[in-house]
């Protein structure tokens, strides 16, 4: 997995200052007021940090960006990164002026002046986040070099509480790692051995392999990966560390390692891209790595299905009816809507185990929610008012796009079949609806559910604020958030 780049903490020392290699960063206000780092490093350099933030260009900054100077007279640094941060900065600009620095930061080292920044740690949180790069498969890769070293008034205080975030970060990693890994490496035997590593951390896995999900009777999500010469599996992954009475969360990813659309067959162009579709399974597995990283106080289990929808002579042909886990019966239209039939199976299968307080199932799930939505923000499907507004306000918390979507029996009503119970597809027409739909006749009464439908933000084909272009990492943070808001308990 990706390292995270060190990040260390310690006492304001203004000696140091003119001996230290690599890059300096300085935070200031926008009213250009300097505090003790930043006017020894203004004194060093004979009054050239003072001419630059007094400059035109300085005043057009927004918080949380950052200006260079190079080569600055008087310091070792090979540059000077001034930040535009104001005193009162909020979470998402602390962040902010994090990524500014990242992205300056190269493969340098480099001393962050923070001196009483209140935000410190999310500042340390936006360099870790934006500081990824996902290189393994490049011949000519250089090794990840350079450390981060905050200067701070209350170095102890910031380190306890990068803690977590740090936490959140490595969980972030992980599953940006496993979205953008090739299909020829992250098969779907790989997949499941990497999550049984997470052992190691304290979380309880079992991988539960073909003949068991037969034992089940999960026959829709064995349908899917019939058509490919990879195995299917089932990860179920626990952390206990709430009350032993207590119910978990459960979280339940779709784990398509490669969608061809089977013999729906997708076009060619953009096929590649297909090596996202496990995106859902990526994000439960860094929630679950974040949660045993930072120690929850709460139950949460994990569970993912992992499967290769591939077209052979034995692959699920449309116009099939597949009887589910559950025992209702579908007639599958189109085989490129392959993802409800895995989650399908896994929820059921989670809610008859585990009887959890509340489940979020996560998928790549319909390109219709690209359509609507675009990639700002996931789409949020849901049957619990109180529970959709809690997930939407640690979403808003966090700064990760979430929308709520409608549902209704007239989107339901799209799914009849002449033949089985229900229908795989509703039609084009509010596809990801008639999607959130089909889940939702699985999910037992009483339980409170959403569906989040990320198919538009789980890799991006540019920057954002805490990711470089490619998997993002989103809803890990989300997640976290919502587990800590829910359903820790002091």
């Amino acid at each position: 997995m990706t390292d995270l780049t060190p990040i260390t903490f310690t006492d304001t020392d203004i000696d140091q200052i003119a001996g230290t290699a690599g890059r300096i960063a300085v935070l200031v206000d926008p009213d250009g007021r300097l505090d003790v780092g930043a006017r020894r490093v203004n004194k060093l350099t004979r009054g050239a940090l003072a001419r630059l933030i007094e400059a035109p260009h300085f005043a057009k900054l927004k918080p949380g960006d950052a200006v260079a100077m190079a080569y600055p007279t008087g310091l070792a640094a090979e540059a000077v990164d001034v930040v535009c941060l104001p005193k009162g900065a909020s979470v998402h600009v602390a962040r902010r002026a994090g990524t500014s620095l990242a992205k300056l930061r190269g493969q340098s080292d480099m001393l962050i002046l923070a001196g009483g920044t209140r935000r410190v740690a999310e500042v340390a949180f936006g360099v870790a986040m934006r500081d990824y790069r996902f290189d393994d498969h490049k011949s000519k890769a250089e090794p990840r070099k350079g450390a981060v070293r905050v200067m701070c008034s209350k170095p102890d205080a910031a380190q306890e509480a990068a803690v977590p975030l740090m936490a959140i970060a490595e969980g972030a990693f992980m599953t940006r790692d496993l979205t953008n890994a090739p299909a020829n490496v992250l098969t779907t035997t790989a997949f499941a051995d990497q999550l049984a590593e997470m052992e190691n951390l304290g979380l309880k896995v079992e991988v539960l392999d073909e003949e068991k999900l037969a034992s089940l009777g999960m026959r829709t999500l064995l349908s899917v990966g019939q058509g490919s010469d990879s195995a299917s599996y089932v990860v179920v992954m626990r952390w206990d560390g709430g009350t032993d009475d207590a119910a978990p969360l459960a979280l339940v990813g779709k784990g398509v390692v490669f969608d061809t659309g089977g013999i729906s067959l997708k076009p060619g162009a953009g096929m590649e891209d297909m090596t996202m579709d496990m995106g859902g399974a990526g994000v439960v597995a860094g929630v679950m790595r974040s949660l045993a990283r930072r120690k929850a106080r709460a139950n949460v289990v994990g569970l993912v299905g992992i499967v290769e929808n591939m077209p052979s002579g034995n692959a699920t042909r449309p116009g099939d009816v597949i009887t589910t886990m559950k025992g209702d019966t579908v007639e599958v239209i189109n085989t490129d809507a392959e993802g409800r039939l895995v989650l399908c199976d896994v929820m059921w299968y989670t809610q008859d185990r585990f009887k959890p307080a509340a489940m979020i199932d996560l998928a790549t799930l319909t390109g219709a929610i690209i359509v609507g939505l675009g990639h700002e923000n996931a789409g949020v499907f849901s049957n619990d008012d109180a529970f959709c507004g809690a997930f939407l306000k640690a979403a808003k918390t966090e700064g990760e796009g979430a929308w709520r979507m409608p549902m209704g029996q007239a989107y339901d009503d799209l799914l009849k079949s002449r033949i089985a119970d229900m229908k795989n597809i509703g039609g084009r027409a509010a596809g990801s609806i008639s999607a959130a739909q089909f889940l939702q006749r699985f999910v037992k009464d009483g339980v409170p559910w959403i569906h989040l439908d990320i198919a538009g933000v789980a890799s991006v084909k540019s920057d954002t604020v805490l990711a470089p272009k490619g998997a993002t990492g989103w809803g890990v943070a989300t997640l976290n958030r919502l587990v800590s808001d829910m359903f820790e308990k002091d």
